[in-house]
């Protein structure tokens, strides 16, 4: 599937962007990535349908994103001391949907995200859709939601997004 106008790269550069941003630790720019009802969501079981009907390993509308971030960059965050240290992998990128008349695609990828924090390393993996929304040259997120492919096992404390 095609974005009527917009290649795949353009949506790509963004998703990577977005990763670029997360591995430096840059969490107030990856916040303003997202629109001001923008969510972030991350199941905590397979093929889950709602955020609203049973726990998730992550689900944050604006307000929750800044309640992380303040956490993040505070200089005695227990669970980030010392900080995480991440490098994110984007690929498989495909335009999923493309709406032109509300100006959005979902776009789908799959992620990598090696996470490495008090001599422990850790692997995230799975699929992440971005919902987007085009406004002027660029794309705002709406909602990214990533399936981890190992969502329902059993995690030590996440702090970083993915």
């Amino acid at each position: 599937m095609a974005a009527e106008g917009i290649g795949r790269a353009a949506f790509e550069d963004l998703l990577i962007y977005e990763a670029s941003l997360l591995d430096s630790r840059r969490f107030r720019d990856w916040m303003g990535l997202f629109t001001d009802d923008g969510t972030y969501w991350v199941p905590a079981v397979p093929d889950q349908k709602s955020p609203f009907d049973q726990a998730s390993l992550f689900y944050d509308d604006r307000d929750l994103m800044k309640t992380r971030v303040d956490r993040l960059e505070h200089p005695r965050i227990h669970v980030q001391t010392p900080p995480s240290r991440t490098a994110h992998l984007v690929g498989n990128v495909v335009i999923e949907e493309s709406d032109t008349a509300s100006n959005e695609y979902v776009i789908g990828s799959t992620v990598i995200m090696v996470e490495y924090r008090d001599d422990a390393q850790r692997m995230f993996a799975g699929r992440q859709r971005h919902r987007l929304r085009q406004n002027g040259d660029g794309f705002h997120i709406v909602q990214k939601r990533v399936d981890l492919i190992n969502c329902d096992s059993a995690f030590d404390a996440m702090a970083v997004p993915i």
